[in-house]
């Protein structure tokens, strides 16, 4: 609609320049005494005409591309009555709509108002050019096979412009796929494979970048080891599959404890790790108990009904420490864990195991 109202601008600015001037229509191109009646005439319509559409179109009325295609269709033929007394060649005003077309890539509007074109000119030239302008008969076939080729290079325009946007598609949608796969790898390179957990390769990764928040903005953090108890016992007696039941069963109850800010991982065979962020260490020491109960009461009829424990060592990382020390002594609490009765939680620098 920009579009139009500048083409009925400028037709307006240039007759009035024309007339400024001085400018008359060469006499074989003037149709009348009344022919200075008929441009205003003309002026008025084409305002009116892209007045209605721009108020079509606010309105939402639906139809909308057939509505700017037919606006210019009745604009080109104005703007060719405007053009006729001062330009040569005013008959390519008549290509706008299948212009217009092109712009919407649409090929059945452009062959639709291609022909209408096509049938529009023909009438003007047997009823007013070859009359009263006696234009050769070769002017109108020129004409006409121009409006021809242009619609069959529209035409490959706008199947090319398809193919492209199919190509387009394609490879967008491959794109897609590309990066679904990679997610996929990434995730396949993080999970554990059996439990769902986290690997060990992550966790490190993972702690390596939280530690670094410790020192520089003082975030809290504390690490727990999880060690199933007897799990050699296990495997020996019901075999590894059983062995793996457990283990999906003990990462399931954790994966399903913990908070979302907490990162939970498979260290390595029977061992668990958790690092909390954002409890302070009695809300981390109460949750870790809260897992050691609910594992050993967990039932394993596939394992002759006997109980599934844990040993959980829990340590609280001060600044400076390290990742080294921070291991260090949350393996030392897991170690007295283990060696003190088992199934029980021992935090960093207690004297004694917490009593069940």
């Amino acid at each position: 609609m920009n579009v139009y109202w500048a083409l009925a601008a400028i037709a307006l600015i240039g007759q009035a320049f024309c007339a400024l001037i001085g400018l008359k229509p060469e006499p074989y191109r003037a149709i009348s005494e009344q022919a200075g009646y008929l441009l205003i005439l003309c002026n008025l319509l084409i305002f009116l005409s892209v007045i209605l559409a721009e108020i079509w179109l606010r309105s939402d009325l639906g139809f909308q591309k057939q509505m700017v295609i037919g606006c210019g269709f009745l604009i080109s033929c104005l703007l060719y009555f405007v053009s006729l007394p001062y330009v040569d060649g005013a008959q390519m005003a008549l290509m706008m709509p299948a212009m217009t077309a092109l712009i919407y890539f649409d090929r059945r509007m452009l062959y639709i108002f291609g022909l209408l074109s096509l049938f529009d000119y023909a009438g003007i030239y047997f009823l007013l050019e070859r009359g009263l302008l006696s234009k050769p008969l070769t002017e109108f076939l020129m004409m006409e096979c121009i409006f021809i080729v242009f619609v069959i290079l529209a035409h490959g325009v706008i199947v090319r412009a398809h193919e492209t946007n199919e190509y387009l598609e394609q490879l967008t949608q491959s794109e897609q796929g590309l990066l679904v796969e990679r997610a996929i790898a990434d995730k396949l390179l993080k999970i554990d494979a059996l439990t769902g957990l986290y690997n060990h390769k992550t966790f490190h990764e993972y702690l390596d970048s939280l530690l670094e928040q410790c020192e520089t903005n003082g975030l809290r953090l504390q690490l727990a080891l999880f060690d199933i108890d007897n799990f050699k016992q296990v495997n020996d007696t019901y075999g590894h599959w059983i062995g793996d039941i457990v283990l999906k069963e003990v990462a399931g109850k954790i994966g399903r404890m913990i908070g979302p800010n907490d990162f939970a991982a498979r260290y390595g065979g029977e061992e668990f790790a958790i690092i909390f962020t954002d409890k302070d260490p009695d809300e981390a020491y109460a949750l870790v108990e809260d897992l050691r109960s609910d594992i050993a009461g967990l039932e394993h009829p596939y394992a002759g009904g006997r109980p599934i424990t844990v040993s959980i060592g829990l340590c609280r990382y001060r600044a400076g420490d390290g990742k080294e020390l921070l291991f260090r002594r949350t393996d030392e609490s897991l170690y007295l864990a283990k060696h003190s009765g088992k199934n029980r939680v021992v935090t960093s620098g207690e004297n004694e195991p917490v009593p069940v």
